[in-house]
């Protein structure tokens, strides 16, 4: 992952309501969520469902795919990855970083 790439999807996820829509979907797993599902579960208004959708779109945290009549979306579990990759690459001065290590790196 590119640094403009990581800034894009913490700026995307630096907001209460998109961190909460990224999380309901990673937790919803491959099978993602209508946005009726998502709206219901987080008590927020469709106008700024898709306000806030379209942006974790451009960050690619979500991706959208139609069925019939429904959109389903669906976390990028992938970026989210790359993401983390990203965040901790030089943690531990390139070390694994396991429990019993973790606490003794210094970083």
């Amino acid at each position: 992952m590119q640094e403009i790439n990581a800034i894009q999807a913490l700026s995307a996820l630096a907001h209460e309501s998109r961190l909460r829509i990224f999380r309901i979907l990673i937790m919803a797993g491959p099978e993602g969520l209508t946005p009726s599902n998502l709206a219901e579960q987080l008590g927020i208004a469709p106008n700024a469902l898709s306000f806030h959708l379209k942006e974790l779109s451009h960050a690619e945290l979500v991706s959208q795919e139609r069925h019939g009549r429904n959109v389903l979306y669906r976390a990028q579990f992938s970026t989210m990855n790359d993401l983390l990759a990203y965040l901790t690459e030089n943690c531990c001065q390139g070390a694994s970083c396991t429990p019993a290590s973790a606490t003794a790196c210094k970083c």
